[in-house]
């Protein structure tokens, strides 16, 4: 849900709520103050990194990056929703060829669950290339060895051995 939608949401129900205090029906009164507090909570704690999320599936960055950057203070988000929201901005940066705020999200977004060990592995590789491109090797081999721990798919598996012969041998 967008802040547009929810603010239209919440002047109805603030609407519904006057009209159930006017005719005493404290009842459904009490029911629309927890829909408003329902409402409230999940502006905060999920923001509007669903709907991003859909929008970056089917490759609509520039939408996905907009319903993003709704969310004005990214720490209140549940940590459920953080991991994919540093992800994606990670990724957007990255497109943007921004690699030191691509490196930054992709670094918090390593920190918070996701939702299997494909998606953390991609974050890995993500973060050994940036490292590699910097030329930090040490920091690339660290990245690769804790992707290769994870359970990836064949896709990610065939990056990290390009990433692994990208490496220069230390004699």
């Amino acid at each position: 849900m967008t802040k547009q939608y929810r603010f239209a949401i919440l002047g109805l129900a603030i609407f519904v709520l006057l009209w159930t205090i006017y005719r005493e029906t404290y009842e459904l009164t009490a029911v629309v103050v927890l829909g408003i507090l329902l409402l409230i909570w999940s502006h905060f704690k999920q923001g509007t990194v669903l709907a991003a999320s859909k929008a970056y599936q089917l490759k609509d960055y520039k939408r996905a990056e907009s319903l993003l950057n709704e969310i004005v203070n990214p720490d209140r988000l549940a940590k459920n929703r953080r991991g994919f929201y540093e992800f994606m901005m990670g990724n957007i940066a990255l497109q943007k060829e921004n690699f030191k705020a691509a490196e930054r999200h992709f670094q918090i977004a390593s920190r918070f669950p996701l939702r299997n060990q494909n998606d953390k592995g991609i974050i890995l590789v993500q973060l050994a290339n940036l490292s590699l491109k910097k030329k930090e090797l040490d920091r690339t081999r660290a990245y690769i060895e804790a992707a290769k721990a994870l359970k990836v798919s064949a896709r990610v598996q065939n990056i990290i051995e390009k990433i692994e012969k990208e490496i220069p041998v230390v004699t």
